[in-house]
């Protein structure tokens, strides 16, 4: 999962113990799902009707898990990736003062070694840090008054500069933000899945 690698499409669920990161998770592709999680396969198996693909995506699943957790289900979020070979930009990356911006308190929960980074004039902020399964992942907030006008895309683009060259570079898009998610795949990012987390070890007492 770190790696940007997919699974073969070969209708198959993969069980396995919990990635390193804050997050347990339950990750679908095209005909293959993952969960990651601290539950004991059985358990887990006898949930799941065999053959049927979208089962471990279903609410009631989510929730059980979840419960067993002691952590509730995240959004449901597309998964996209790029890597650290960025295009030009028009955006100013610098550091940016974000301990009081939602959006990087978020970030913080879910990721260690968060950068904030932003355009020149603080329209916008973007983050990027290691969550799930130490990956680089990057999320982006604009101001609401300069939404439209490129800046999104801009901010995506800025942080494959910010991850080391050819490493995958990780976007978790809500399916129904479509402003969002253009954003993201005009800044070169490819739709790979969908994800669900569960916040198991939140912050900094996050395992390596």
């Amino acid at each position: 999962m770190g790696r940007g690698e997919l699974p073969p499409p070969d209708g198959l669920v993969d069980v396995m113990q919990s990635p390193a990161g804050p997050s347990d998770v339950v990750c679908a592709f095209t005909a293959h799902t993952i969960i990651a999680a601290g539950i004991e396969e059985p358990d887990i198996r006898r949930r799941l009707p065999p053959g049927d693909l979208g089962a471990p995506m279903e609410a009631g699943f989510l929730v059980w898990l979840g419960e067993q957790l002691g952590a509730p289900p995240g959004m449901l979020d597309i998964v996209l990736v790029a890597t650290g070979d960025a295009p030009a930009t028009r955006v100013q990356i610098m550091p940016q003062r974000g301990e009081s911006v939602a959006r990087v308190e978020r970030a913080r929960r879910y990721r260690r070694d968060v950068q904030v980074f932003g355009d020149s004039d603080g329209r916008g902020i973007g983050v990027v840090g290691r969550g799930l399964a130490r990956r680089w992942e990057v999320a982006v907030e604009v101001e609401p008054a300069h939404r439209g006008g490129g800046l999104g895309r801009g901010l995506f683009a800025a942080a494959r500069r910010l991850v080391p060259i050819d490493e995958p570079l990780f976007a978790q898009v809500s399916p129904g933000n479509a402003a969002s998610l253009r954003a993201v795949l005009a800044a070169g990012f490819k739709p790979v899945g969908s994800e669900v987390l569960f916040l198991t070890r939140p912050g900094n007492s996050a395992p390596d």
